[in-house]
């Protein structure tokens, strides 16, 4: 099979690390940091929403308040993958919705997740073209 048609399920992180809507920045920072991920799954049955290190970071750039619940910053409706679909489905998906984490989901739960950071690994030849996002204080790229 060419890498372009490997399945997602192949390459998902699984299983994801979940909190409740009414888990607090404070808390979703901690988790965050402690498991060195990037992202956290709200809803802990059902997808709900999808809260990042970025939704973290701007939030304390704008002072919000620690104990704010993290439903306040999720992405919602969260961008997905169902487990079977090529990671070329996947990675152009990411870029035509200019995302760095998709969730991938069967029944309505997140089973793994796939990250842009997975796709660059595991395909170092397949570009991926991403959608611009307006960044003003960015001038030559983002750097991690």
């Amino acid at each position: 099979m060419a890498e372009q048609d490997t399945n997602v399920e192949e390459l998902m992180t699984s299983p994801v690390e979940t909190v409740s809507p009414d888990a607090i920045i404070a808390e979703a920072a901690r988790i965050l940091d402690e498991k060195g991920i990037g992202s956290l799954i709200v809803g802990e049955g059902r997808l709900e929403g999808i809260v990042t290190e970025m939704d973290i970071v701007a939030a304390v750039g704008q002072e919000r308040d620690p104990s704010t619940p993290v439903s306040e910053l999720m992405s919602d409706p969260v961008v997905t993958a169902r487990p079977t679909e090529t990671l070329k489905i996947a990675a152009e998906r990411m870029g035509h919705n200019g995302v760095k984490k998709l969730p991938v989901v069967e029944n309505g739960k997140a089973i793994g997740i796939i990250t842009t950071t997975d796709l660059a690994l595991y395909l170092p030849n397949y570009q991926v073209k991403m959608a611009k996002q307006a960044e003003t204080d960015l001038v030559d790229g983002e750097w991690e």
